[in-house]
């Protein structure tokens, strides 16, 4: 499926991982899901993402956030490569599943392949590639590394609280830049300024910009 982007639904595949055969619309259920692709088991960078993953497995699970990873090896190989993923993460269970794709079907289905990298073999890789999942399997973030960058799990975090308090509020609200939770967040432009009032009784700011136009609205949400 080329090209798959925010909005779209990710494919109901039947996948082998870890845990066993699954369905990925089973999986996510009503849940929200990140779903994250790896160059390739036992390499440097892969191995400290998974870790980190394993780490903050919890603060996910605590936003009501799933895991799911995937890499282009068999299951042999990731239960193997996992004893060194918790060895170097002080011991740090990884509990999430991760999908096995040794033909190298599902990186190409789930549009995350790297157009640069190459396995020793000459064999196209997986980017570093993770979606935001939905309750509704719809993609609602994506980030697209290299596989030369790993990721920032608390970049990742911050995400999913932004994307969780966009679709709390039905998209009335979004984040502005450098947002973390607690800060405040701006007000959609489809909102009135009647409707704002009645939406956000705690009330709101404008901010006075040259071109007088009444935009930029912040407010404070739960």
């Amino acid at each position: 499926m080329p090209g798959l982007t925010l909005g779209d639904t990710v494919p109901d595949l039947e996948v082998e991982t870890t845990h066993g055969k699954m369905k990925v619309h089973e999986y996510i259920d009503d849940a929200w899901v990140i779903l994250f692709s790896h160059p390739g088991d036992f390499t440097p960078v892969c191995t400290t993402e998974l870790g980190m993953m394993a780490v903050y497995a919890d603060k996910f699970a605590e936003k009501g956030v799933k895991l799911l990873g995937l890499s282009c090896d068999d299951l042999h190989s990731h239960l193997q490569w996992i004893k060194d993923i918790e060895a170097y993460n002080n011991g740090h269970k990884v509990k999430y599943p991760i999908i096995a794709d040794p033909k190298r079907e599902l990186i190409w289905q789930l549009n995350m392949l790297d157009p640069d990298e190459k396995d020793p073999q000459g064999n196209p890789v997986p980017s570093r590639t993770l979606h935001i999942l939905g309750p509704d399997k719809k993609i609602k973030l994506s980030f697209l590394y290299p596989a030369s960058t790993g990721r920032n799990l608390d970049e990742v975090l911050r995400v999913v609280d932004s994307v969780q308090k966009a679709a709390k509020y039905k998209y009335k609200v979004a984040t502005p830049a450098n947002w973390k939770p607690g800060h405040p967040v701006v007000i959609s432009p489809s909102v009135s300024n009647e409707e704002a009032k009645h939406m956000f009784p705690q009330g709101y700011k404008s901010t006075d910009l040259p071109s007088k136009k009444d935009y930029l609205r912040f407010t404070n949400v739960d």
